[in-house]
């Protein structure tokens, strides 16, 4: 199939769901469902119009631009005084409940999958620990649910893409070079600079960025419509200047955002506008890729086995981890139930999964843990998606906190 009919196929599809956006929001239908079905549709699965493979290049280019873009959005749109509104909960979260989640993940997936190595396993826990407010985007809008569970959930979902990523790449070097710790130590000098270089570059950057932008808005230097494209080439300016360097461009991209959304004093007032519009096409995009690629290439893997770890995924391995974490803050149970559940595997699942396949080709390794995290994110967007203002809705009527 021609690029120019991809295109094409792509302009309708958003063109088409910018119609009725709002009106398939109030049926519980959100757009990466939509993306899901209509890539699913387009596949192999469907109407076979259009094939793409795993390790092709244009599934690289869409997630590493769209992870770039996710990573600065999520850290940008993260102020400090959000996160000390109840830094509790947040804390918690991402310091407890995090490292619960991925040590439960790999120890349960080592019982499922015994034959698979270790180190593939701890990769699929991590791939799959993110989570997407996006997804059931009631649970942080919605003003029926409390302020500080709606913040403590946006500022999970902002940050722990950014945390787990250090594990990821060291997960990945040490897979990539086929070493066991402790053999050979040369990978962590290179990891130290990946970081290091990446966390220096961003925050230099993102920084300098933040204050030029806010002096030269202040000073009517620059047009409305380039306080929404400054971010963006920033983001991707900062990331190819760390890697570059030699350090992680993610990370940068990570840190970057974090300093400019805390050091500008643009990002309060207009924070929706910067890269969330820019950024929503790309990402309802890596959507449709998803749809398009992962589904067909897994789905005659899927077995029992396989769904019952998917299912003990979007469940008891994080409620359970959550719960655990939050003793003592004098949450109720429904609380906790609440915050447990919504903890959706989305876009950074999806674009951590794509950049895995891209560099070690893991489908070709290991076709089970592959089809785990692909029906895991597709079971995500749709029970996520579909469950979210429902369960609002019940929790505000009952809820005690």
């Amino acid at each position: 199939m021609n690029n120019e009919l991809i295109i094409f196929i792509i302009a309708f599809i958003v063109l088409v769901y910018g119609f009725f956006s709002k009106y398939l929001e109030k049926l519980n239908i959100s757009g990466p469902m939509i993306f899901l079905l209509f890539g699913i549709i387009l596949s192999p699965l469907g109407f076979n119009l259009i094939e793409i493979p795993l390790n092709s290049e244009a599934v690289k280019i869409v997630a590493e631009i769209a992870l770039i873009i996710v990573l600065f959005t999520d850290s940008s749109s993260l102020s400090l005084k959000e996160f000390k509104f109840e830094w509790r909960i947040s804390a918690r979260l991402l310091f407890v409940g995090l490292p619960i989640t991925i040590i439960f993940s790999t120890y349960i997936a080592t019982l499922f999958f015994p034959q698979e190595p270790f180190l593939y396993l701890i990769l699929t826990a991590l791939i799959l620990a993110p989570t997407d407010a996006a997804l059931g985007k009631a649970v942080v809008t919605d003003k029926l649910v409390p302020k500080k569970i709606r913040a403590s959930i946006n500022v999970e979902s902002g940050l722990n893409d950014g945390i787990v990523f250090p594990l990821l790449i060291t997960v990945l070097l040490l897979i990539m070079s086929h070493q066991e710790l402790g053999n050979d130590n040369s990978w962590i000098t290179y990891l130290f600079k990946q970081i290091s270089l990446g966390f220096i570059v961003g925050a230099f950057m993102g920084y300098l960025g933040a204050k030029t932008l806010s002096t030269s808005v202040q000073r009517s230097w620059v047009k409305d419509v380039y306080k929404n494209l400054s971010p963006v080439a920033l983001a991707i300016l900062v990331y190819y200047t760390a890697e570059y360097l030699g350090g992680n461009g993610f990370i940068a991209a990570f840190v970057s955002g974090a300093f400019f959304g805390n050091f500008s004093n643009l990002v309060d007032s207009t924070r929706e506008n910067f890269l969330e519009s820019e950024g929503e096409v790309l990402i309802l995009i890596s959507f449709l890729v998803f749809g398009l690629s992962f589904i067909p290439a897994t789905i005659e893997f899927w077995n029992l086995k396989i769904v019952i770890y998917s299912i003990l995924s979007l469940t008891l391995f994080r409620m359970i981890p959550v719960a655990l974490s939050l003793i003592g803050l004098g949450l109720s149970f429904k609380s906790k139930l609440f915050i447990g559940w919504f903890g959706p595997r989305g876009i950074a699942s999806i674009l951590y999964v794509m950049t895995v396949a891209h560099k070690i080709e893991m489908v070709k390794v290991s076709n089970t843990l592959f089809s785990v995290i692909t029906l895991t994110i597709l079971m995500s967007i749709i029970l996520h998606g579909l469950s979210a203002k429902p369960l609002v809705n019940l929790y505000a009527k009952s809820f005690k906190i």
